[in-house]
């Protein structure tokens, strides 16, 4: 067993090229997924108009929802599984990695129930208003639809990953972008469908990618895999539930802090020259295009979560170390590019998007260039959370994971406003961000600290 361990390529293939090889894939794959918002947002923005994009960021709190239940599980199960395969026990990851797929499926199918069930109170909620309302019940009503979909698709593709087969993650994930992307204009403009085209055009592409993740289990996997290893267990729920926390958590914090910025939005904005839809209008498309930005920065994470986790497992502790390094590095270079973006040209990014009046845009330009303003180190925060799910150090995973958005951002945005109106929402993100990135990184230290002066078989190879 401990030869087999030693071949696997997690064990001895260069870090850079592994990096490389799991996380380009994963990283398109997060991108995809961050389409799925984006190309309806353009193209809503286009056909329907600010209204529409408002009715999208209404929305949005069940995309987030969603992901971070599919996060808790697949996270989870892959997690569990790099670790158990690392130290030699290939029977006990495949049960973790059935039981994990099994509560993908239900789970999914629980969130679209509730939902549509719950439709009308869950939107106001949300801080939908009078002028959003019809056409937020039309997107999100249609959308319910392929909740089982989007669940099984974002967790299932951790477990592909952690499967050794990044490439076809990323496949999954942007066939259905693709078919997103195609159908998207026909639905809108072709057929004059407005934001219920958009909605159809998600859900469709969103049940291609999870009949794809479904073949894979069936038909390609290179774990075993049986029907006996499907029905979940308590003892395996506890154990992804403890390395998928910390992921979940930080999404159901994104829609905590989304469904109160929203409300804030509406009421101050509605004592400001903005109204109440025009902020919330931008903040719901700049909220999206930070998506692209965190999503190549979760994906860094999750590419290096097989590395990590395997090689912890496995007891190389210097090609752990040696990839967080290298992991934070292309972090902050990314980090870099797309903070200049931000500063520079707001107005033309906030442009694709649709036009608006000159309030719109002075809005979303501001709000750009101050909420944004850290942008450059907001990757180090969800890769360190990351890494310590990774290895096992689920506490600390959740630790991270809560610091920006739970005690960080969301006092701020309640508390900035009361003495700034609707700017104190603004001023609140860079605040939160640099004391999150802060925290992640003395923690990061602290922990690769205690690997000491471990070489890593790269170093050891030259």
């Amino acid at each position: 067993m401990e030869e087999l361990v030693k071949q696997n390529p997690l064990a001895s293939e260069r870090v850079g090229r592994l990096i490389a090889k799991f996380a380009v894939p994963a990283i398109i794959s997060m991108l995809v997924s961050s389409l799925y918002n984006i190309v309806d947002q353009i193209f809503i923005g286009q056909g329907v108009g600010m209204l529409g994009n408002a009715a999208t960021n209404i929305a949005f709190p069940v995309s987030i929802i969603c992901t971070a239940t599919a996060l808790l599980l697949g996270i989870g199960s892959a997690s569990n599984y790099n670790l158990e395969s690392g130290a030699g026990n290939p029977e006990r990851a495949a049960r973790i990695a059935g039981t994990g797929l099994s509560l993908l499926a239900v789970s999914g199918v629980l969130i679209a129930g509730v939902v549509l069930i719950f439709l009308y109170p869950l939107l106001h909620l949300f801080g939908v208003t009078p002028d959003v309302l019809p056409y937020a019940l039309d997107y999100t009503g249609i959308t319910a639809f392929g909740i089982p979909f989007l669940v099984l698709t974002t967790g299932g593709n951790h477990l592909i990953r952690a499967d050794r087969s990044p490439t076809y993650s990323m496949t999954c994930m942007l066939t259905g972008a693709i078919i997103n992307t195609i159908l998207d204009p026909l639905f809108i403009f072709g057929f004059h469908w407005g934001i219920k085209g958009a909605a159809w055009a998600t859900i469709i592409g969103q049940i291609i990618s999870g009949i794809m993740v479904i073949i894979y289990f069936m038909k390609i996997r290179h774990m075993e895999l049986t029907a006996s290893m499907m029905r979940p267990k308590g003892i395996y729920l506890k154990a992804i539930m403890s390395l998928g926390m910390a992921a979940c958590i930080n999404q159901i914090a994104m829609a905590a802090v989304q469904i109160v910025m929203n409300n804030t939005l509406r009421h101050y904005g509605a004592s400001s020259i903005y109204g109440t839809d025009i902020p919330l209008a931008c903040v719901g498309i700049i909220s999206k295009v930070n998506m692209v930005f965190m999503a190549i920065c979760i994906g860094i994470s999750q590419g290096c979560q097989p590395i990590w986790g395997f090689n912890y497992g496995a007891g190389n502790f210097g090609r752990v170390k040696e990839t967080y390094k290298k992991a934070a590095v292309i972090s902050l270079a990314v980090g870099i590019i797309f903070f200049s973006a931000f500063q520079i040209f707001p107005r033309q990014i906030v442009s694709i998007f649709g036009s608006g009046s000159e309030e719109y845009f002075h809005f979303a330009e501001r709000y750009f260039r101050i909420f944004m303003l850290m942008t450059f180190i907001n990757g180090l925060q969800p890769m360190s959370s990351g890494f310590f799910t990774s290895i096992g150090k689920a506490k600390l995973g959740i630790v991270v994971s809560l610091t920006r958005q739970v005690i960080f951002l969301l006092p701020l945005i309640v508390l900035f406003p009361l003495f700034m109106g609707i700017d104190g929402v603004m001023y609140a993100g860079p605040i939160a961000d640099a004391a999150a990135a802060a925290v992640a990184i003395a923690y990061a230290y602290r922990e690769l600290k205690k690997f000491g002066h471990c070489p890593s078989q790269d170093n050891m190879l030259e």
